[in-house]
């Protein structure tokens, strides 16, 4: 294998081996705590413009298949492993990682201490980065410190929307409820696990309007995960404060749960580090339970920015108490940071796609007076 480099914004370089593509990328580097699932996340489109670092050791070694993609592309920007490992065994697999990420053009590097990169972005917070297999240390260097604020002022979502509208699940003829979707950056496991329940989604790009959204009157409106800054999303806020005025069952899941917060009139707040991976305790404020949850996002609800006295919060994170879950104590709607979807990650909060469809069927009921 051929050298790469890998440079933080911090002055670090870590030397390694290349694998996947060559060449030269940039983005925030930020790290992911789950033991499987490298595939998922490579296609999540929540990493887009983000170098990925795992800090599981060993990545590779079940390969990669076609059926286990969560979007239409490799989304992150870089990828770091300790190990890489040179075969695979898994019947399922069609191809290798390092086949895979050199098909998408992205560029991996291997042979590096993730477990010391982890701790300084603990420590030090998320920063730019660069990985590079053509440039010395020195302008490596020089090239991401010149833009170590370039992932903050990109609006990611415009990145990974769908270009146009598209259709998932069921025939209309068979469907249990039609739901609406704006795409911040679903995840297609979100899309199969609708369609598992009887739910025919629409799905819209992000910049969709109101009026778009509720054209065919939908049972339902979803508000999707994605990456970067909710700052940046005033026409999705716009059009999310409008969906939830038309009395509409709404949920949403991460970046979704961010945007219906600022619907609201709250407001968003960068995390040091992040939350990454399959293994994150959150607690129920309403019932008591506590769940183990897929999350990934960088960015939270501010809870002394929700004034609005009906909106309240329905969940915290254990680990540092933040923000987990809204509800509108009138209207049909709630929303959750985490991945019920998982992929990959438990499944223990799944039960929120049936109580999105419960909201739909009680909605429905009133307003047939039943």
């Amino acid at each position: 294998m051929a050298k790469a480099l890998l440079a933080l914004a911090d002055g670090t370089v870590y030397e390694g081996e290349s694998f996947g593509a060559s060449g030269r990328t940039a983005g925030e580097v930020v790290f992911n705590t789950g033991m499987t699932g490298y595939q998922e996340v490579l296609t999540d489109p929540s990493y887009a413009g983000q170098i990925v670092t795992l800090t599981y050791p060993l990545i590779g070694n079940y390969g990669v298949n076609i059926d286990d993609v969560e979007s239409r592309q490799v989304q992150v920007s870089g990828f770091v492993v300790h190990k890489l490992a040179d075969t695979y065994s898994n019947w399922r697999a069609n191809e290798s990682l390092s086949e895979f990420l050199k098909r998408a053009g992205v560029i991996g590097i291997s042979g590096v201490d993730t477990r010391a990169i982890t701790r300084r972005l603990r420590h030090e917070g998320v920063m730019m980065g660069a990985v590079s297999t053509e440039e010395t240390a020195d302008d490596l260097l020089a090239r991401v410190q010149s833009h170590a604020h370039d992932y903050e002022m990109v609006d990611w979502v415009q990145r990974v929307t769908t270009p146009e509208k598209y259709v998932w699940g069921p025939e209309e003829a068979d469907a249990r409820y039609r739901v609406a979707v704006l795409d911040c950056g679903v995840k297609y496991n979100i899309l199969r696990e609708l369609g598992q329940l009887g739910v025919r989604t629409t799905v819209f790009p992000a910049t969709a309007t109101t009026q778009d959204l509720l054209a065919d009157d939908p049972d339902g409106i979803f508000l999707s995960p994605g990456p970067g800054d909710p700052d940046l999303l005033g026409y999705a806020v716009d059009t999310v404060r409008g969906l939830a005025e038309s009395g509409k069952p709404v949920m949403g899941i991460c970046l979704g749960n961010q945007l219906l917060g600022k619907a609201f009139g709250g407001s968003t707040f960068k995390l040091p580090f992040g939350h990454r991976g399959a293994n994150h305790p959150v607690k129920d404020l309403l019932t008591g339970r506590v769940v183990i949850t897929s999350q990934n996002h960088g960015y939270a609800i501010d809870p002394n920015s929700l004034t609005d006295d009906n909106v309240e919060v329905t969940q915290i994170n254990l680990n540092d108490g933040t923000v987990e879950g809204l509800r509108h104590k009138e209207l049909p709607i709630f929303s959750i940071q985490y991945h019920p979807e998982a992929s990959p990650g438990p499944s223990d909060s799944r039960f929120f796609f049936e109580q999105f469809l419960k909201n739909i069927e009680a909605h429905q009921r009133r307003g047939s007076g039943k």
